[in-house]
């Protein structure tokens, strides 16, 4: 399954650096919160990896949060991952 990197989990003040919001095509909430606990990776242009977890569903529009176990460069919004 793939999806699309959104933006960074961000507050008004703070951004977390390994908390992204994924946008994988769902319909809403509950077909979001089914998700959780799946393996994500994100591949750069040169072919690294870097592999994070779908936490938990994000809003009522279904888009899923995703905590990597390093934060992703900049480039990495709006760049497609792979949901395993």
């Amino acid at each position: 399954m793939k999806g699309i990197v959104v933006q960074f989990r961000r507050g008004r003040k703070v951004v977390k650096e390994r908390h992204y919001l994924l946008d994988v095509g769902l319909k809403g909430r509950d077909e979001a919160k089914k998700l959780a606990g799946k393996e994500v990776v994100w591949k750069s242009p040169a072919g690294k990896e870097i592999k994070g977890k779908i936490s938990d569903a994000h809003g009522n529009k279904g888009l899923v949060r995703a905590i990597f176990e390093k934060g992703l460069p900049g480039q990495a919004v709006t760049s497609e991952i792979e949901v395993k």
